[in-house]
């Protein structure tokens, strides 16, 4: 990640819309674009040019030239570098079923910094398997391999019951920082870093938009 002095100046909005930016400019480089505008990113993005140039601003080491934009090579690697894309980290998943099978097969984390080398599981059918390239090891060695692995991010996609012990055990293990796909709230240390995805929360926010739009349509 990047230091925090930076993290403290940036805020969580931005961070946030960052990866965005980072998508758009690998197509754009793909396609042999050498520069890009805030304007045109904006544009393809349907965000406001003055907050794109605001957001890369804060983490570009080299302003946007006003005629010639910015260079697209030194802008994707200042946000590697903000967001640690650059510097890829180790992750173990607990719980390797279907959402779990899902999240190890996706091959796209590597490109923002996550390497996942180990799977954890309580079900005696799934261990000792392979899921998206990675083994499924016993839950009741989680704390011992995390340990061993010396790895700092644990992803939770196991049912909720079991999602404060999986935790607990990936604390113990040395685990600094928790991705937690359960729908539940975890009592965990201060100073662990944790981000939940609610997805019953993202599917009523989504349900709302679409009654709404529903409702101007008549």
């Amino acid at each position: 990640m990047g230091n925090n002095k930076e993290l403290t100046s940036v805020s969580k909005a931005t961070i946030g819309r960052l990866p965005a930016y980072h998508r758009y400019l690998k197509e754009k480089q793909a396609q042999g674009e050498r520069t890009i505008a805030s304007t045109a990113i904006a544009e393809d993005l349907h965000l406001n040019a003055v907050q794109v140039r605001k957001d890369l601003s804060l983490i570009s080491t080299t302003a946007g030239k006003p005629k010639r934009g910015f260079d697209v090579d030194e802008l994707i690697a200042d946000i590697d570098r903000f967001l640690g894309y650059d510097n890829v980290s180790d992750a173990v998943l607990v719980g390797a079923g279907g959402l779990g099978s899902a999240l190890a097969g996706y091959g796209g984390f590597k490109n923002y910094g996550l390497n996942i080398v180990a799977a954890f599981d309580a079900d005696p059918s799934r261990i000792g398997r392979t899921v998206g390239g990675v083994h499924v090891f016993d839950a009741r060695e989680t704390a011992s391999l995390v340990r061993r692995l010396n790895v700092r991010i644990g992803i939770l996609a196991v049912p909720k019951e079991a999602a404060q012990g999986a935790a607990d055990a990936l604390v113990a293990g040395g685990v600094r920082a928790i991705w937690n796909f359960a729908p539940v709230h975890l009592s965990l240390p201060e100073n662990i870093a944790v981000k939940n995805e609610d997805m019953a929360a993202s599917l009523a926010i989504l349900s709302k938009r679409l009654a709404e739009i529903l409702s101007h349509e008549k």
